[in-house]
This record gives structure tokens, C-alpha cells and sequence, in this order.
């Protein structure tokens, strides 16, 4: 290690820890990387205010360094087309990896397509820019094909205008059991059924339903063989109200039960 008045010049590799043993990833004798860093963590840079305690293994806010000029000028406009009011707490120049999950707490802003392996969660909105793909405000997944190789399958929720719960199956009698926990969770009248006769017309009705069953009859007690989809509002939680005039911050109802894409309601438990 040699120095000077202006900087340390470090030969070899620069371990910040209090554990004397070398890390493996890093290589050891003749394999040994130099040039290369290891921090035990915490590591902060930037703003020492940035953090209200210890977050992560690495924590970076603000640029707080008076000596050094923000990377754009206020104001200037990139290369991109968009303005960059402040400097960034962190830029990275070629691919990055992030092998957990990606929690984001503002907008997802990126030059190229923006793609997931499972789910992408956010806060913020996710923005793409410079001729690149905008990532759906659906709520969509995309998965290896199950049967087709080298193809991909790609779904969406289905979207309406209540919070409901649905459950569906096969029935061969006069009684369709409803989930236990519907008790607690589903408003009992508001239950629609769907049910498709097997085979032959059987003229099947709904009876009677209450919070345990729902009671079928058929033309003639003939024997009955149907699917059924049965669906019902979830009263565990305020009713969505649709439609409604102003902003997102002028929703009428109650946002703490609201998790919202591109917005900060999010509660993660």
C-alpha cells in the first residue's frame, strides 16, 4: 500500500471485516482477484440522513459530497428526452442482477423492455422509455409454457367492480358444501351460481342456499351430474366503489385497504 497527500493506492484486494479469513468468491493465492473489495457491511455511502437506521448490507443515498458536480446539469435535457432535476444516488453501466425480490418504493423507469421471470411488484409506476415496451397496468403473469418448448404463457386477473371470491367444481347431489372459512369472509347474499348439467338435461334448480350449502332439486328427483361456478362479494372489506371524479388521491372510499399499482398503498405484511 503506498499513499500521498491526495489518495491510497492499495495493491492486492481491500477486506473491511472483522472475520481474518479471505473470501472464497474473491480467490485466493495465484487465483487471487486484485483490485477487489470486500465489505463486511454495514456499508453506507452518500448522505449519512439518508437511513433512519440499518437497512442493508450496502446503503446508498443521496449524493452528499460538496467536491463533486451532479452527473447531469438541472435542468439539461438527456439523451433520452427526459429532465434530471437532482443527481442519482446510484447509476449502474451494464447488466445488473438482482437474484431476490425487488422491492421499489417510486416509479421503474428503463431504456429497454422490462421483463420478469414471475411477478413484478411496485409501488411506483414502471415506465419504460426511448422507444422501449411500457410494462401493463394489468395485472398480468408470464411463465415458461407448460407443453410447449421454447414457448412462454402469458395471463391476466380478471377485472371487475367488486372484490369477490369464487369456488367450483363437480356435483353429484342435492348439496353443494361451501367453504367453511365463506362464513367469515363472503356477504351469504350475494351468492351466484352457474351450474352445467353432464350428459342429459336435468332441469336443475337452486333451492335454497345458506351460509354452509347450497340446495339443488331436479326435474322428477332425477339423478344429478353437474359443474358448478359459484362466485359471492367478500365482506371482510369496504366496497370498491368503481367510478368516481378527481385524482387517485380522491378516491371516497377508505385507500388504507387499497393496494394499487402506481401508487404508495401498498402493505406489505
Amino acid at each position: 500500500m503506498s499513499s500521498s497527500s491526495d489518495f491510497e493506492l492499495i495493491h492486492g484486494q481491500l477486506h473491511v471485516t472483522k472475520d481474518p479469513s479471505k473470501p472464497e468468491i474473491l480467490g485466493r493465492g495465484p487465483l487471487s482477484i486484485h483490485g477487489a473489495t470486500y465489505q463486511q457491511g454495514p456499508n453506507l455511502q452518500g448522505s449519512d440522513r439518508a437511513f433512519p437506521n440499518i437497512w442493508a448490507t450496502t446503503m446508498i443515498g443521496p449524493l452528499n459530497n460538496s467536491d463533486s458536480p451532479p452527473p447531469f446539469i438541472p435542468g439539461v435535457i438527456n439523451a433520452c428526452g427526459l429532465v434530471n432535476n437532482s443527481p442519482y444516488s446510484l447509476a449502474v453501466i451494464g447488466d445488473a442482477a438482482v437474484l431476490s425480490n425487488f422491492d421499489v418504493d417510486n416509479n421503474i423507469v428503463a431504456g429497454g423492455t422490462i421483463k420478469a421471470g414471475t411477478l413484478v411488484q411496485s409501488q411506483g409506476d414502471v415506465v419504460a422509455f426511448c422507444g422501449a415496451h411500457r410494462l401493463s397496468r394489468k395485472k398480468n403473469f408470464d411463465i415458461p409454457h407448460p407443453t410447449k418448448d421454447g414457448w412462454r404463457l402469458t395471463h391476466t386477473c380478471v377485472e371487475g367492480p367488486e372484490a369477490a371470491v369464487y369456488v367450483r367444481g363437480r356435483v353429484k347431489r342435492t348439496e353443494i358444501h361451501l367453504p367453511g372459512y365463506w362464513k367469515g369472509l363472503v356477504n351469504i347474499q350475494t351468492i351466484t351460481v352457474n351450474l352445467t348439467p353432464i350428459g342429459s338435461h336435468q332441469d336443475v334448480i337452486i333451492k335454497r342456499w345458506d351460509d354452509d350449502k347450497v340446495y339443488l332439486q331436479s326435474k322428477g328427483g332425477m339423478p344429478i351430474d353437474c359443474f358448478y361456478y359459484i362466485m359471492a362479494e367478500r365482506k371482510d372489506t369496504e366496497r370498491l366503489i368503481p367510478e368516481y371524479q378527481g385524482t387517485i388521491e380522491d378516491y371516497p372510499g377508505d385507500n388504507s385497504q387499497r393496494s394499487i399499482a402506481g401508487y404508495h398503498y401498498d402493505t406489505k405484511e
